[in-house]
């Protein structure tokens, strides 16, 4: 399906959404809960053949794409941000690289994309927010890019296939239950995080964990349920630790 005739600066091509958001430099973004099946490229130009009118993708909206067929999507370097829920219960996504021209991610973004296996997470984007892998059952891999400072709360709660990833040395903070149920067996966290927030780790399967020097606080709950954790070296840096911490384990 081509593009249609533009109406309330809006359009359609190959059965995506757009919306206009600025008619000066060409530029649009994906609109809300455009309705698709199957395999998607988001094309960085967009041309509609009947009027040879060119626009450049900048950004994904919110829920764009929730609980829609979709099945595979490239998207293209020119995408800045990609909104909350964009991606949200397609289960039939199986993997996604968001290229280094992102700088935001927005809430929920692949929660609940259960056929998802793997995931690249560009270099520029600086949080991984609340939800975005919750319940991505299926989740194998995952690169977190070097800018990235902060993870958010559930972000990959039970991910149960997730048994590995690396967190990088530019992570801060890691939020209320960011790995909860996860299939991680073992874990470091860098010397750049200061606090290791409430039921981060909790009922995950993690044998071991390594926790950075810089470290002042561990919030309640945060390793609870771990019932194969063996060891844990608490360094001097730890100044509170929470309740419960290791209940259960």
């Amino acid at each position: 399906m081509f593009c249609t005739s533009i109406h309330a600066q809006t359009f359609t091509f190959n059965n995506i959404d757009y919306n206009i958001t600025d008619t000066t430099n060409n530029y649009a973004k994906v609109g809300d809960n455009t309705s698709f099946s199957g395999a998607a490229t988001i094309d960085e130009l967009v041309t509609d053949p009947s009027t040879t009118l060119n626009y450049t993708v900048t950004a994904i909206s919110a829920a764009a794409f929730y609980n829609s067929g979709l099945t595979s999507v490239t998207i293209p370097d020119s995408v800045i941000s990609i909104g909350d829920d964009a991606f949200r219960s397609c289960s039939g996504l199986t993997s996604v690289i968001i290229p280094d021209s992102v700088t935001d991610i927005g809430f929920g973004v692949f929660e609940n994309c259960y056929d998802l296996t793997s995931v690249i997470i560009g270099s520029s984007v600086t949080a991984i927010g609340n939800y975005v892998f919750r319940y991505c059952f299926d989740l194998t891999s995952v690169i977190i890019g070097s800018s990235v400072t902060s993870i958010g709360i559930d972000a990959f709660r039970g991910c149960s296939d997730l048994t590995s990833v690396t967190i990088p040395d530019s992570v801060t903070s890691i939020g209320d239950g960011a790995f909860a149920y996860s299939g991680l067996t073992s874990v470091t966290i860098p010397d750049s995080v200061t606090a290791i927030a409430e039921y981060a780790f909790q009922g995950s399967g993690l044998t071991s964990v390594t926790i950075g020097s810089s470290v002042t606080a561990i919030g309640d709950g945060a390793f609870y349920g771990c019932s194969d954790l063996t060891s844990v070296t608490i360094p001097d840096s730890v100044i509170t630790i929470g309740d419960n911490v290791f209940q259960n384990c």
